[in-house]
C-alpha cells in the first residue's frame, strides 16, 4: 500500500533573513575583507551574502578574545555557568527559528534539525553550565588555556558549534570560530543569542569564509587551542601546521562506520538502525553507519526488509515535516557522491534505489545500497558522506571484528544481536570510539565521542570534553 501526503511545510516567515552578515567580532557585527554567497541546496536560491574574514580580519578578532579573557577565565566558575544557561534558554525559546534557518542553509529535513539538533544544542549548553563552577571536581585541571579557535563543518553546523563553544567558555576559554562556508547562517544567528545574553564582548567571535580563513585562523600565534571537526585530510594539514607549536589539538575527523547485523537480531528493529545509520542527515554523519555488515543466514531476509523500508522514504523539500531525506549541502558534495558511487558500479557492486522522484532544482541524490561488494571495492574504503549504503557479510564474531576494523577510520560501530555477551565481546574488539548496541546514532552531552586512527583524537562531550580547554 502507497501513503499519498499532503506538503506539510515549516513556514519560512519565522526567519528574519538578512540580505547581507557581517563579521562577529568583539561584540559586534562588522564587515570583512570581502563577501561570498551561501544558497539553499534545495533549490539553489541565494540566501544571503556574508562577510569573508580575511588574515586582518582574524587578527582583530584573536584580539579581541584575547583582551576578554583577561576577565573572562578569572570569573568565577558560578558566574561563567549563569552566561551558559542563559544562553541554553535562549536557544530553547528561538528553537523554531534556528531549526528553520539551519534546514534552509544545509539542506536537512526539517524534522531533523527541530527535534534531534535543537534540542541537543541546548543540551549542551546546559550540560557544561552546570560543569563550569565544578571543574575542580571533574579530575582535569581547572585553568583555561586562554584562546581556542575553533573550525567546525557543514553537516552539523549549530550542533558542532555547541560541541565547541559550550565546554570552552565553560572553562574559562574564550572564542574565535569559523563555521563552514556553505552553512554560516546559524552561526550568526547565534551570534545575535550572544548579544541577547549579554556576554561580555570578545568572549565569543565568529569569523565566516572559505578555507584561506580557517588557515589564518589555525596558524595564527595568539591562539592556545585548536579544535577542528572535518574530513581527514584537512585534519592532517591542520596537524602539520600545529605541530612543533605549542597549541593544544583536537581532531574530530571522518568515519567509516560498520553496522553489524548478527542472525538473532530483530530484523525490523535492525533495520530501522539501518536506516537511521546511514539515511539521518542524507548520509552527512561522520559517524554514519555507511558499511552494512549482516551475516550470512539472514542477509537475504535483512536486505529484503531494508529494500522495502526504503522504498517508503520521502526524498523533498527540507522544510516539509513529512520529508526523511533532505538536499545534499552542495554541488560539489553532489559531484563526490555521484563520483563513488558510479566507481562502485564500475567496480562490479549492485546498485539499488527505490523509485524516487528528485526535484529538478537543487542538490539531490536517492538513497542507495551496494550488494555484493568486497572489502577491496572503493565505495567499501573510502567515506562517501552521502546517502549510501555498502553491503558485505560475515560468517563468524570474529570475521565480523576483522571486516569491521579493515579500514583507516574507526569513529563508530554499530551491533545488532540479542546476546549480552557477544555485545560486551565485539565491543572490546571493535577499533572504535563509540559502539551502540541494538541502536544507532544516539548522542548525550554527558557522553563522550572521538575515534581513533584517521578518525582523529580527543574527545568531545561529557567530562572528558573539559580536558581540551584546561591545563
Amino acid at each position: 500500500m502507497v501513503f499519498e501526503y499532503a506538503p506539510a511545510p515549516e513556514s519560512r516567515g519565522i526567519v528574519a533573513l538578512r540580505d547581507s552578515y557581517g563579521l562577529f567580532i568583539d561584540g559586534e557585527f562588522t564587515d570583512g575583507g570581502g563577501v561570498f554567497k551561501t544558497v539553499n541546496p534545495a533549490d539553489e536560491e541565494v540566501l544571503a551574502e556574508v562577510a569573508s574574514a580575511d588574515a586582518s580580519d582574524v587578527d582583530r578578532a584573536v584580539a579581541a578574545a584575547r583582551r576578554a579573557f583577561d576577565s573572562w577565565g578569572s570569573m568565577p566558575g558560578r558566574e561563567r555557568g549563569k552566561y551558559l544557561f542563559r544562553i541554553a534558554r535562549l536557544l530553547q525559546e528561538r528553537a523554531r527559528e534556528f531549526a528553520v534557518l539551519e534546514s534552509l542553509d544545509n539542506g536537512k529535513p526539517i524534522r531533523e534539525s527541530r527535534d534531534i539538533d535543537l534540542p541537543l544544542v541546548a543540551a549542551h549548553f546546559f550540560y557544561y553550565a552546570g560543569w563550569a563552577d565544578k571543574l575542580r571536581y571533574a579530575g582535569v585541571g581547572s585553568a583555561p588555556l586562554g584562546v581556542a579557535g575553533q573550525v567546525i563543518p557543514w553537516n552539523f553546523p549549530l550542533l558542532m558549534l555547541a560541541w565547541k563553544i559550550a565546554p570552552a567558555l565553560a572553562t574559562g576559554n574564550t572564542v574565535v570560530l569559523k563555521p563552514a562556508e556553505t552553512t554560516p547562517l546559524t552561526a550568526l544567528l547565534f551570534a545575535e543569542v550572544c548579544q541577547q545574553a549579554d556576554l561580555p564582548p570578545g568572549v565569543v567571535n565568529i569569523v565566516t569564509g572559505a578555507g584561506e580563513t580557517g588557515r589564518a585562523l589555525v596558524s595564527h600565534p595568539g591562539i592556545n587551542k585548536v579544535a577542528f571537526t572535518g574530513s581527514t585530510e584537512v585534519g592532517r594539514e591542520i596537524a602539520r601546521a600545529v605541530a612543533g607549536s605549542p597549541k593544544r589539538l583536537t581532531l574530530e575527523l571522518g568515519g567509516k562506520a560498520a553496522n553489524i547485523v548478527f542472525d538473532d537480531a530483530p530484523v525490523d528493529q535492525a533495520v530501522e538502525g539501518i536506516v537511521d545509520g546511514i539515511f539521518f542527515n542524507q548520509g552527512h554523519v561522520c559517524c554514519a553507519g555507511s558499511r552494512l555488515l549482516v551475516q550470512e543466514s539472514v542477509a537475504d531476509e535483512v536486505l529484503e526488509s531494508l529494500r522495502r523500508r526504503m522504498s517508503t522514504l520521502r526524498v523533498g523539500d527540507p522544510l516539509d515535516k513529512n520529508t526523511d531525506v533532505g538536499a545534499i549541502n552542495s554541488a560539489e558534495q553532489l559531484s563526490k557522491i555521484r563520483e563513488l558511487s558510479d566507481i562502485g558500479e564500475a567496480e562490479g557492486a549492485e546498485r539499488w534505489s527505490p523509485p524516487c522522484s528528485l526535484p529538478s532544482q537543487g542538490y539531490w541524490f536517492p538513497p542507495t545500497v551496494f550488494t555484493g561488494v568486497s572489502q577491496a571495492h572503493r565505495i567499501a574504503r573510502e567515506e562517501v558522506f552521502g546517502p549510501v549504503l555498502s553491503v558485505l557479510t560475515f560468517r563468524t564474531p570474529a570475521e565480523a571484528v576483522e571486516k569491521a576494523n579493515n579500514t583507516p577510520y574507526g569513529l563508530s560501530a554499530g551491533i545488532w544481536t540479542e546476546k549480552g555477551s557477544r555485545i560486551l565481546w565485539m565491543a572490546d574488539k571493535l577499533r572504535a570510539g563509540v559502539v551502540w548496541a541494538n541502536t544507532f546514532n544516539q548522542f548525550d552531552p554527558a557522553s563522550p565521542f572521538g575515534g581513533y586512527k584517521e578518525s582523529g583524537y580527543g574527545r568531545e562531550g561529557g567530562r572528558h570534553g573539559l580536558e581540551a580547554y584546561v591545563k
